[in-house]
């Protein structure tokens, strides 16, 4: 395998679908499709297993920061 192979994230990891461009956690694969939920919470939706990619490492930071800060909101 080469080095430069990405891999589609796994179950409790960060992933984006390129189709929607949006970025949330995988909740797992059913039915031959991704399962994402929002960073935030709420409802999953479904994505093509070739759509779903690693976020960049700039899409991560600003999803980890969103998480941060919502917790903050909330009293966490």
């Amino acid at each position: 395998m080469a080095s430069n192979q990405q891999t589609r994230p796994g179950i409790g990891e960060l992933a984006k679908d390129t189709t929607r461009g949006r970025i949330g956690v995988v909740m797992g694969e059913v039915g031959g499709r991704v399962q994402i939920r929002p960073i935030r919470g709420g409802t999953e939706w479904d994505a093509m297993p070739d759509k779903v990619v690693p976020p960049s490492a700039r899409e991560e930071l600003s999803a980890h920061l969103a998480i941060r800060n919502a917790n903050t909101r909330d009293g966490l």
